[in-house]
């Protein structure tokens, strides 16, 4: 029986990046099934819902889901904004550890953000005198589980982790630094120290080639995932992973929907096709075709870059150039 991966191509550029990366998937020696599922802005459209009920239970269901991107401005003054199924999708499937591999030269750096509880969850609301308020709110058992992973990658990797929190300032972050502290006793290999978020976002733009694995909250990790993301080639070049604890998980690029570019045949899918090969790793265990296929996008970027990356080549001349050096590898 084939694996079925839930395609979500979702708004802007989206559907173009994604069909190169379906378009790699279905040459890989993987027995896959693609399932093209509406989401975003599209899916409000069609269903009038960002996450209709019947994507929900097709992603539940796969093995992988690849998203492409949400959002625009055509849906910003929308009741139900593209956002809030990608924000549900993420809750629903429970993806709490979000990885943010950023690699240049003497960069290599992994970004462990947790992904489904903190700020962007809380309670939020309007007070009778016009005060809005968003709730930050932490249990311990949701800090444990996303620092257990992020020591697990650092084993795996260099040894080395940063735990990244506002301790001088907030409770959450108190909290935070406890549990760390509790959990490094299991993990004698990994060499870990704390880091001020402040400080350390400024330690990323001037000494990212001393960090290994840095492992912090939700907002916090948004920003500082971007801001690797900058010091190594940019959001457009810039993929994740958002897992589970064996559930399926979401793969996409970091990138927005780029709704001017969208149709120009301009997007470069370097970051999706990066994501597909995140999923090729931890979805499918294959870190050998996962490796090809970043060498293969290295090589694209080199000899047929898109016009964001100095070059001419349209998105799916970018996709032939990953194929063709893919297979080479792949046949060697």
């Amino acid at each position: 029986m084939s694996d079925v991966v839930a395609c979500l191509a979702g708004d802007g550029i989206g559907p173009e990046v994604l069909e190169e990366a379906v378009r790699v998937l279905e040459r890989l020696p993987l027995d896959v099934e693609v399932v093209r599922l509406p989401f975003g802005g599209a899916a409000i459209d069609e269903a009038g819902e960002p996450l209709p009920a019947e994507t929900l239970a097709a992603c539940r269901s796969a093995r992988a889901v690849l998203l492409g991107a949400v959002g625009g401005p055509k849906w910003d003054r929308s009741a139900v904004r593209p956002e809030a199924g990608l924000l549900g999708l993420r809750k629903a499937l429970d993806v709490y550890a979000n990885l943010r591999p950023a690699t240049l030269g003497d960069v290599d750096l992994l970004i462990v953000r947790e992904l489904v509880g903190g700020l962007y969850f809380g309670e939020r609301g309007v007070r009778a005198d016009g005060t809005v308020f968003d709730t930050c709110e932490y249990h311990p058992a949701q800090i444990e589980r996303i620092v257990r992973r992020g020591f697990e990658l650092a084993a795996a990797r260099r040894g080395s982790l940063v735990s990244v929190d506002k301790a001088n300032v907030l409770d959450t972050s108190r909290l935070w630094r406890r549990v760390v502290d509790e959990v490094a006793g299991d993990y004698p290999s990994v060499t870990l120290r704390h880091a001020l978020v402040d400080s350390f976002a400024m330690e990323l733009v001037t000494s990212a080639d001393e960090v290994d694995v840095a492992v912090t909250e939700n907002m916090f990790g948004d920003i500082l995932s971007d801001v690797a993301a900058a010091v190594t080639g940019g959001l457009g070049l810039a993929a994740s992973a958002s897992l589970g604890d064996g559930g399926p998980g979401i793969f996409e690029p970091v990138h927005g929907s780029a709704p001017d570019i969208a149709g120009t045949g301009h997007a470069n899918p370097s970051a999706m096709l990066r994501s597909l090969a995140l999923m090729l790793e931890h979805a499918f265990g294959r870190a050998d075709l996962a490796r090809d296929l970043v060498a293969a996008v290295d090589d694209a970027l080199g000899s047929r870059p898109t016009p964001d990356a100095g070059g001419s080549a349209t998105t799916t001349e970018f996709g032939d150039a990953v194929l063709a050096s893919l297979e080479a590898r792949v046949a060697a």
